[in-house]
């Protein structure tokens, strides 16, 4: 570093710079940079090592046959009745394509910032034992899992379990850490089955 430089720096810089410029020590900035990389790079560590998988699971008895259940999940149509989210937005546009009901059939919707948009579409329906569904979300993210419904008779009832999963990917891990999808998820499937139950049973009587 030549004269003038050094004349430069002495005149700009205050003595605490000048003097770590002139004794070879580091800069503060650097130092507080250095530690911050750090932290971030052990941060994407922890992260990117948080399991991939996650699944919510929710189960109801209701007291009908399977076939009355099933019925219930198997029509897009009629989840209106019952769907924890069908009231959150009264103005969110719906739309249904394909056959009416079974393998093929979709759902979409395109609603406010509580319901989002995406799509449902049914990729495996074998009667009153099990309904398997691609769930495409949209907006406010995007993620793309799957929902399955069983139904198992027992006695005069039927156990329904409704479960969804899929795989986390970077940013769904991070999400994670300060949301609990099982809790966040979790007690809508618990209304949406409160209120399929009520439906299906009030039909029956």
């Amino acid at each position: 570093m030549n004269a003038y430089l050094l004349g430069l720096l002495a005149d700009l810089a205050p003595p605490s710079t000048w003097e770590r410029i002139t004794d070879g020590s580091p800069p503060v900035a650097l130092i507080v940079a250095g530690v911050l990389g750090g932290l971030v790079l052990l941060l994407v560590v922890f992260v990117s090592m948080r399991p991939s998988d996650f699944s919510v699971v929710r189960m109801g008895k209701i007291a009908a046959p399977p076939s009355a259940v099933f019925a219930e999940v198997n029509d897009f149509h009629r989840w209106e009745e019952w769907s924890p989210w069908a009231k959150l937005d009264p103005d969110c546009k719906v739309g249904y394509e394909g056959p009416s009901a079974g393998p093929g059939a979709i759902f979409w919707w395109d609603g406010n910032k509580k319901v989002g948009a995406g799509k449902m579409t049914i990729l495996d329906s074998k009667p009153n034992d099990l309904i398997r569904i691609k769930l495409e979300f949209f907006r406010p993210f995007k993620a793309t899992n799957t929902t399955e419904f069983t139904f198992q008779p027992e006695a005069d009832q039927t156990v329904v379990k409704w479960n969804m999963f899929g795989k986390n990917n970077f940013m769904g891990k991070l999400f994670s850490l300060i949301m609990d999808c099982d809790k966040m998820v979790g007690p809508d499937f618990e209304r949406g089955l409160a209120s399929m139950k009520s439906i299906v049973e009030s039909k029956k009587a």
